[in-house]
């Protein structure tokens, strides 16, 4: 149900990045896709999204930029298919503009154009006053990507499925995250499950979901887990010697962000983090943190429920 009068004109919207503190393939399923059990974890890296609408028009229009010269603005952008999506759906009118402050690295496996869609689901909600139900909202967030659900959410999430049905889990303590997104290694995720599949057993590992269950619930974090790392790491041993050297300078653990090429390690305190990002001086290195569900869910001004 769409209110008759909209509460604002405008806003500026956080998209944050994500980790995952454990991924693992289960197998492919009939529909192509892959059957995956992953926990996620928000971080403050973030893109801005700049929303605002003349609300002049009787039909909806949409103009998108960005300050990132290489971002696709057309439609198989995330950004404008979420907008088309909400439109189609519950009706948007008026001339929009959505404008991308681009900061999370592309093809690093940390979430950006998920985030981005989710955010702009948010945003346009918030500046319409469109009510929608969680279970719609859900269902638009997993036609653009099995990722993007769990950005209506944020915080610690288990997802299962093709990552596309979440589960929140209880925040775990804020942690300090080293990212490092190395110069010139871009990871197709498409390639990266296809290295992956080669390398899937048939063995159902029951010790494998054992531990894995016992972490989803843990409040104390356990050792960070990721299938993608042994067929990525082959073909870029980089990566490997990046997450080797998080390591060596103290991460109390280290691992490939989704299916890569970003590599982050979870340190005891922030300035254990800045002093170990100085040593990747070729690449681009954040120093962050991990964003619980209540602190995203202020950010976003909007509450998954």
């Amino acid at each position: 149900m769409k209110n008759s009068k909209a509460s604002k004109r405008s806003l500026r919207i956080p998209a944050f990045a994500k980790i995952n503190s454990c991924l693992h393939i289960i197998a492919k399923r009939p529909d192509g896709y892959h059957e995956l059990r992953t926990i996620f974890q928000t971080i403050s890296l973030r893109d801005t999204l700049h929303i605002s609408t003349s609300g002049d028009s009787s039909t909806f229009g949409l103009d998108f930029t960005s300050d990132d010269a290489a971002m696709p603005l057309g439609k198989d952008n995330l950004i404008v298919r979420a907008a088309h999506a909400l439109d189609q759906e519950f009706g948007l009118r008026g001339e929009w503009k959505i404008h991308l402050e681009k900061k999370i690295p592309v093809a690093r496996g940390l979430g950006g154009g998920s985030s981005d869609a989710a955010a702009t689901l948010i945003g346009l909600l918030r500046v319409s006053g469109i009510k929608a139900p969680l279970e719609k909202m859900i269902k638009l967030a997993a036609g653009l990507g099995a990722d993007v659900p769990f950005f209506l959410f944020g915080g610690r999430a288990l997802a299962v499925n093709r990552g596309d049905e979440i589960y929140p889990l209880p925040d775990e303590p804020k942690r300090s995250v080293v990212v490092v997104s190395p110069k010139g290694i871009a990871v197709s995720t498409k390639d990266a499950y296809e290295w992956a599949s080669a390398e899937l057993t048939k063995d159902s590992e029951p010790h494998k979901l054992f531990r894995f269950c016992a972490l989803c619930w843990s409040r104390q974090g356990s050792r960070l887990s990721n299938d993608f790392e042994s067929p990525v790491f082959r073909r870029h041993p980089r990566l490997e010697e990046i997450r080797a050297g998080l390591l060596k300078r103290g991460a109390a653990d280290a691992a490939l962000a989704g299916s890569g090429s970003a590599v982050f390690g979870i340190f005891r305190n922030p300035a254990q983090a800045r002093r170990s990002a100085r040593e990747f001086p070729e690449d681009s290195v954040f120093v962050v943190e991990t964003i619980s569900r209540s602190k995203y869910g202020r950010a976003m001004g909007w509450r998954a429920r």
